[in-house]
């Protein structure tokens, strides 16, 4: 993995800087750098690099974790940053964080671009709360608009034709309709974020009663007694393929998983699918009959006959 700039070297000021010291090299860099401006190659990097920095340094208490770990402060497996672990469980961001994925596009930019911010705020939205809403660069810079769209548990997964009804703005300020069909692939979870022609959509997946999901692998469990966890049996269980019939060995200990693979999710792209998982629970009898009485007393006599390790 390629290291990181300093972020004091990328916007050319030194640690002393002032916050106004700062912005002011922010904009100068940013207007320089700006995709729709500088065509060198590598500019859109460079502008997400400088707002990456501007991001850090322009925040007290971002730049104070900056100034006494570095990017560690910042990195999830360096122990500081992410997680909320770390020195004293210090946490600069208080919470966990994540990645979130912005896509960029203008009239002289490649709409397939995508860049990965690290839990940062996106940089052209940034630009465009310093430098006002419209773009200083003629018009061409614009963000496409994301919708959010509510999808079943089981759409999300087998992949769905939905038609929406989304608002625009035309260039006179007036409001308009329009009607889309969007072509759901399978897998898509919650959170994903997918273009389709010139908007984005934001998918909002509902929960299963039975299955828990985790990616394209599923969840789901199963409650056996005893007799069935000592001496092993097989069971019928659901999972989004059809009906399974899972073995569970002799001797499964309670809260094992069973692996079915391949009977999960289909992956997003369609490179294959995601393994079921079934948890195995123990079933404790709470009023056991007489005859259940007097066998668990037998099998308790003969475990306390077997010899002690000690």
């Amino acid at each position: 993995m390629a290291t990181k700039r300093d972020y004091y070297g990328i916007l050319g000021v030194s640690k002393s800087a002032s916050a106004e010291e700062i912005k002011s090299a922010y904009r100068k860099l940013a207007r320089k750098h700006h995709p729709d401006i500088d065509k060198t190659a590598g500019a859109a990097e460079r502008f997400k690099e400088i707002g990456e920095a501007y991001q850090v340094l322009s925040d007290t208490q971002k730049k104070q974790a900056y100034d006494q770990f570095g990017h560690a402060a910042f990195d999830r497996s360096s122990g500081f940053g992410g997680a909320g672990q770390g020195a004293g469980g210090f946490n600069p961001f208080g919470g966990g964080g994540g990645w979130q994925t912005y896509n960029w596009s203008s009239a002289g930019g490649n709409p397939n671009v995508q860049f990965d911010f690290g839990g940062f705020e996106d940089p052209f939205e940034l630009f465009e709360q310093i430098f006002g809403g419209g773009s200083p660069f003629g018009g061409s810079f614009r963000r496409r608009p994301t919708y959010q769209l509510d999808l079943s548990f089981e759409d999300a997964v087998n992949g769905v034709t939905k038609e929406v009804e989304i608002e625009e703005r035309n260039t006179q300020g007036r409001l308009s309709r329009k009607r889309l069909k969007i072509k759901v692939p399978a897998g898509v979870d919650n959170g994903t974020k997918m273009r389709f022609g010139d908007l984005d959509i934001v998918f909002r997946i509902g929960r299963h009663p039975q299955f828990l999901r985790e990616g394209a692998d599923m969840f789901s469990e199963i409650t056996i007694n005893i007799p069935q966890l000592v001496l092993g049996d097989i069971f019928e269980v659901d999972t989004i393929q059809g009906k399974i019939k899972v073995k569970v060995p002799p001797g499964t200990q309670p809260g094992s998983l069973v692996k079915l693979k391949g009977k999960g999710a289909p992956r997003l792209g369609g490179s294959g699918h995601g393994d079921h998982y079934v948890r195995v629970n123990l079933e404790v009898p709470q009023n056991p009959s007489k005859q259940e009485k007097q066998l668990y007393e037998e099998l308790k006599n003969l475990s306390s006959k077997k010899k002690s390790w000690f």
